[in-house]
């Protein structure tokens, strides 16, 4: 999965995820929690069948705190955010500054699941998610983390977007010799993505990477020109750049030695041209002859 990444290494402004989604992987991991919790609560009983109904009434609580409340929490810090079913959902939490969780995040999240998911069997959840802008639960807004989309369905915007027409042009005269080989990627990749971004991290980003290409060229941006709309347009004008030199260092490939790849463009055949044909001079006959006597015969019969 290619993207803008952070210094911690999680992809940045990925889509939020939306109910749906979130109450499959929701679904998938009870499932998988309850059967634990099942497994392990008859194997307690069959080991604790000798003891009190106080103590097997103590071991029942801590075995439904750790497998219930626990083993999500551990699951989520250990794997960065990914439990089963978000793993089968293409889901992810991460931090609010796209960074990831860690075991303070995952505490949160789980102890207040207890009361939103467990208690209510989901209801607070689904409710808090949908009156939510990002789908956050009460959770997620207490520990400031929101859970994303890692797989992102593919589309046709792979293909950087062409700057606005009022901008075509203008950056003819920008330098941008000393603009490196990290930056040109990252701000392809925001083009490319800036679509799939959050609104609000969209902006924060391509505000950065517009101030990093302002340091690198010298130039600041036109009066009132979007950040994006920036980038976009001294993309369009590299990409112009680049079109022309390679164009010239065809021809040039043309007129002197042969550049490999570049087919030099074939005359058409030009007919040849056929001799002019002499019309054949009237040879008199022997009456004509006879009629006009002696002399040069011109083939021309004068009236009788």
């Amino acid at each position: 999965m290619s993207g803008v990444v952070t210094g911690d290494a999680v992809v940045l402004g990925l889509q939020p995820a939306r109910l749906p989604s979130r109450a499959l992987a929701l679904f998938l991991d009870l499932l998988a929690v309850w059967a634990v919790y099942l497994l392990i609560t008859v194997g307690l009983a069959l080991a604790t069948a000798s003891l009190d109904e106080a103590a097997q009434m103590a071991i029942s609580i801590a075995s439904f705190l750790l497998v219930l409340v626990g083993a999500p929490i551990a699951v989520e810090t250990l794997s960065h955010g990914r439990s089963l079913g978000k793993l089968a959902c293409g889901l992810r939490v991460v931090r609010d500054d796209g960074g990831p969780i860690r075991f303070r995040h995952a505490l949160v999240r789980g102890a207040i699941g207890v009361v939103e998911i467990l208690m209510t069997f989901g209801v607070v959840a689904c409710i808090a998610s949908l009156v939510s802008e990002r789908g956050r639960r009460i959770g997620d807004v207490f520990a400031g983390t929101l859970v994303v989309r890692e797989r992102v369905p593919a589309d046709r915007s792979a293909v950087v977007p062409p700057p606005p027409p009022w901008l075509v042009g203008r950056f003819a005269e920008l330098d941008l010799s000393a603009v490196p080989d990290g930056l040109w990627l990252e701000i392809r990749q925001y083009l490319t993505r800036m679509r799939q971004l959050d609104p609000g991290v969209g902006r924060q980003l391509a505000e950065r990477l517009a101030d990093e290409l302002v340091a690198r060229t010298g130039t600041p941006p036109p009066p009132g020109v979007p950040a994006a709309a920036y980038l976009a347009g001294v993309v369009g004008e590299r990409q112009a750049r680049e079109a022309r030199r390679a164009f010239a260092s065809a021809g040039q490939g043309v007129g002197g030695r042969l550049v490999p790849g570049f087919v030099a463009p074939v005359a058409p055949a030009v007919a040849s041209v056929a001799r002019p044909v002499t019309p054949p001079v009237a040879t008199p006959d022997a009456g004509a002859s006879d009629a006009g006597g002696s002399g040069t015969a011109t083939g021309f019969a004068p009236p009788a």
